[in-house]
């Protein structure tokens, strides 16, 4: 847990219930503008997000391996979307609970809803990155697991971006022999394979898949919302506006969101990976406004 410290095309949609009267001490609804766009056409968004009146989660679904139909006949946009479903729920109905104890709980509830018909143990089954964030109390919670990216805009600071470098830094090592075997042929889908053996154990990664005590590796924390102006949830087919082609500095993409929206942001990336050739991925940002209290 860290105090705010640094840590290692769908139209968007605006949630905003009716604001509460702050008369009495309640807080003010959070503001969540929210956009999401899949990768190809014709293809499940395997990308989910979704918000309450205090609370945002973004779920980035991983898969896409052949075969993994025989090994969970649900596919990776349901999985992405039952986690997001219940953590979210999970989110309002236990406020006094931890953010890693509920995706916990989250986890462990979605794969008993398909232990009985799927293999869920198979490295290739489904799995997913997570960026949850939650207001309580004067306080917005955070939490990260997987290659999500979460950013706190401080009011009087850089932006705190929550991100978990350990997938990044071992797909990295993948990367130079990936590049010289044929998409999709079975030697590409063997190295892939080898790099999913290195999720949810020791020395490895961390993703949302069969086992619960994968919440235990997340990065959260906890920032006051005094200090914030604002927050954004990203999957990592929408970060890649900073992270991959350099287009915008986070204090410029919250800018950029604060003024234009979400779908702008995924437009640009859209734009970028056309002019570089690179392969579209399913994107989806959460903007959170409002998050102090009244």
């Amino acid at each position: 847990m860290h105090d705010c410290v640094r840590l290692l095309t769908s139209p968007a949609l605006d949630l905003r219930p009716g604001k509460v009267d702050a008369s009495d001490g309640r807080r003010r609804d959070v503001r969540v503008t929210m956009a999401s766009a899949a990768g190809r056409a014709g293809r499940a968004n395997e990308d989910f997000t979704g918000a309450t009146p205090t609370a945002a989660v973004l779920v980035d679904g991983a898969g896409g391996f052949a075969g993994a139909g025989s090994v969970c006949r649900h596919g990776v946009a349901w999985y992405a979307h039952r986690l997001g479903g219940r953590l979210l729920g999970l989110l309002s109905l236990a406020p006094d609970r931890g953010l890693p104890a509920l995706l916990a709980e989250a986890i462990a509830e979605v794969t008993d809803d398909h232990r009985d018909t799927c293999d869920v143990g198979d490295p290739i089954s489904p799995s997913a990155a997570v960026a949850a964030l939650r207001v309580s109390g004067g306080h917005v919670e955070y939490l990260v697991l997987g290659d999500a990216v979460l950013v706190l805009g401080r009011t009087d600071d850089a932006p705190l971006v929550v991100s978990d470098p350990r997938e990044v830094l071992i797909s990295r090592s993948y990367e130079a022999v990936l590049a010289t075997v044929v998409e999709g042929g079975d030697e590409y889908h063997r190295i892939l394979r080898d790099l999913r053996a290195h999720r949810n154990r020791p020395g490895g990664f961390w993703v949302a898949k069969d086992d619960p005590r994968a919440a235990d590796e997340a990065i959260s924390g906890r920032c006051p919302t005094s200090e914030l102006g604002g927050a954004v949830l990203l999957s990592n087919g929408a970060s890649r506006i900073v992270d991959r082609f350099g287009l915008a500095d986070w204090p410029q993409v919250l800018a950029t969101l604060g003024e234009r929206g979400p779908a702008a942001v995924i437009g640009r990336v859209r734009q970028a990976e056309a002019r570089h050739a690179v392969a579209a991925d399913d994107a989806t940002i959460a903007h959170c406004t409002d998050l102090g209290d009244s």
